[in-house]
């Protein structure tokens, strides 16, 4: 079951214990890189571009649930920026 990402307005929340802050995240991901090689040989990436991301599961650090994972609004998502 594929989980979905939080969004600016949204995260993730464990069913199970509440946990709101650390979870383990197995994606998949397609991605472009442009590799930089120096002349010892050492790569590094200096540009990716992501072309698909699939998040495949979400487990909570804290009580080790699976599936249980849940998006809630974030607080103050909806508030006005106006001061």
């Amino acid at each position: 079951m594929a989980v979905p990402q939080p969004t600016a307005e949204t995260r993730w929340r464990c069913t199970l214990c509440g946990n709101l802050t650390r979870f383990d995240v197995t994606r998949s991901i397609r991605a472009t890189d442009y590799v930089h090689l120096d002349l010892a040989g050492e790569s590094r990436v200096e540009e990716r571009e992501v072309l698909s991301e699939t998040i495949e599961s979400v487990r909570c650090r804290w009580c080790d649930a699976v599936d249980r994972i849940e998006l809630v609004d974030r607080p103050g998502a909806g508030a006005s920026a106006s001061a």
